[in-house]
């Protein structure tokens, strides 16, 4: 089951990851959210712990960023 999110706005949105490979050949993980369940670009994830969700309060965009 995907980490799902309502935004200020309404709307609600679903978390999903996928691995890319940087310019230097590093592996690294990304979290972006979509507005359907099904994904092409990635597969739908919970919430990582050590996440949290973040809202831009003027558009409702909605990111993930580290724990402080």
């Amino acid at each position: 089951m995907a980490y799902k999110h309502t935004n200020s706005k309404g709307v609600t949105y679903y978390l999903h990851k996928t691995d890319v490979e940087l310019r230097g050949g590093k592996k690294q993980t990304i979290y972006f959210f979509a507005k359907v369940e099904k994904n092409a670009k990635g597969t739908p994830t919970d919430l990582p712990a050590d996440r949290v969700v973040k809202e831009n309060p003027r558009n409702g965009f909605l990111t993930v960023s580290k724990k402080k």
